[in-house]
């Protein structure tokens, strides 16, 4: 092992290939370490460039050594977890917008640029980078596509791979792949650019991106808050709105578990409110008639009660009260947090079923949603000293199978990861397994690169 490492260390600027074990223990894993736990990698690099990772995919191609991609660690799902034996091969380091072009509407960034680093570039220009992952302070672009996430805003616009024209990326072998294009239409040849986007880093390393950016609204979004007696009533609300075709660009849901949890920590007041729904509206008008119309449609509903925000300041306090929920939930204990995701119809059914799984199996589920796009966040909340009790895998195995029964997805936007592997034949089939299997093979016929997850 320590002449593989010298190898290495020749092929790469000093100081890239890092051995002290504190520092390689603490890249070793993502926010899922209390369900899966990562294994002890060999070093990590610190890559600067293409070049650099280019090197490193050599080297791990010559020597038959795993390689476990990662951006910010914010993941969920277990796909930034080491493995043993492996390079943890960080980008946080790739972290320049390269380019940004307020005529073509695009911008050039690097993998380990922070989401919300390059949406703030983009608002000098009156545009915005519109996903926006609940951790897009921390998380990196590379991370969002290796997992399509999506965000509170992807009601309105779209999900990551929506955003993305063209990628940048290291091959298992150290080929440098260019994919996509810079124009806004283009159908030549296979989209291999939505083929990596989303395969959590299964298939190449994506160092950089051609992002779309959109317009920025020029006024401030007008924000719905709307308390209910069930959190049934306020889905049947989501389904109204959607229904009147009011486009909000921001649709989300908290139940009682996660408003008790805010409260226990903020002490903002949710009284008896069993579900909280978040709306808003970013159109330019002035009236605020959407968020009206959406404030009546909550009414009409059973609501407690139902605000339209009357400035920018509330609006953000509003927003920031769906921001809290992971923190808030994270005080009562260890977390799986998990990610299924519904036809939007069937949002009030999926409530039903995951209620229903709590109460059988014993288990604290605290649920969020990007209501609008049918994305539930069910969090299964457990004992921090223990391991992942047997009740909690089987309310999770019956929340996701009630997802499929639903005709729905077992991730939104997390992605599979290792915690979800066992199921991913259930939805997919034989078939596509087979195809995915072949398309691995085809890139990856080491089998190197973040073994173990997603497929």
């Amino acid at each position: 092992m320590a002449d593989d490492l010298n190898a290495l260390r020749a092929a790469l600027p000093e100081g890239r290939v890092v051995t002290d074990p504190d520092i390689v223990e603490a890249y070793s894993r993502d926010h899922a370490e209390a369900v899966a736990p990562p294994g002890r990698a060999r070093c990590l690099v610190s890559a600067r460039d293409t070049g650099e990772v280019a090197a490193t995919m050599r080297w791990a191609t010559q020597h038959g050594v795993p390689v476990v991609p990662r951006g910010g660690g914010t993941g969920l799902a277990g796909g930034a977890a080491a493995v043993d034996g492996c390079v943890i091969l960080s980008l946080a380091r790739m972290n320049a917008i390269r380019e940004l072009d307020p005529a073509d509407e695009m911008a050039v960034a690097e993998a380990g640029v922070l989401n919300a680093d390059l949406d703030r570039a983009a608002a000098a220009h009156g545009l915005m980078y519109a996903p926006d992952p609940s951790s897009y302070e921390i998380s990196t672009i590379g991370g969002n596509l290796a997992t399509n996430a999506g965000g509170l805003r992807c009601v309105k616009y779209g999900v990551t791979r929506d955003a993305v024209l063209g990628l940048e990326v290291v091959l298992a072998d150290g080929r440098v792949l260019r994919t996509g294009r810079r124009t806004v239409k283009g159908v030549a040849g296979y989209d291999l650019t939505s083929l990596f986007v989303g395969s959590e880093g299964t298939l190449g390393v994506i160092t950089s991106a051609t992002l779309r950016l959109r317009p920025r609204p020029s006024e401030p979004p007008a924000t719905v808050a709307a308390s209910f007696p069930s959190f049934g009533a306020a889905a049947r609300a989501v389904t109204a709105i959607l229904q009147a075709r009011l486009q909000p660009s921001l649709l989300e849901l908290l139940d009682r578990v996660t408003l008790r949890a805010i409260d226990d920590w903020k002490h903002l007041g949710f009284g008896d409110a069993q579900a909280l729904l978040i709306a808003q509206d970013d159109t330019d008008d002035a009236a605020h008639r959407r968020a009206e119309a959406m404030r009546q449609i909550c009414t009409e509903h059973g609501a407690l009660l139902a605000e339209v925000s009357d400035s920018e300041a509330q609006a953000r306090q509003l927003l920031d009260i769906r921001r809290l929920a992971g923190l808030a939930t994270e005080r009562l204990g260890a977390m799986l947090v998990e990610d299924v995701c519904v036809p939007r119809s069937r949002l009030p059914d999926m409530v039903e079923r995951i209620e229903r799984a709590a109460a059988r199996h014993g288990v604290l589920i605290a649920t969020v949603a990007h209501a609008g796009d049918g994305n539930l966040h069910p969090v299964f909340v457990f004992d921090r000293q223990a391991d992942v009790p047997p009740g909690v895998w089987a309310a999770a195995d019956e929340v996701f199978r009630a997802a499929l029964d639903l005709g729905g997805t077992l991730t939104g936007e997390h992605g599979v990861g290792v915690i979800k592997r066992r199921w991913l034949a259930a939805e997919l089939g034989e078939d596509s397994m087979a195809v995915h299997r072949a398309i691995k093979a085809a890139l990856d016929p080491a089998g190197i690169l973040n073994p173990g997850k997603a497929i």
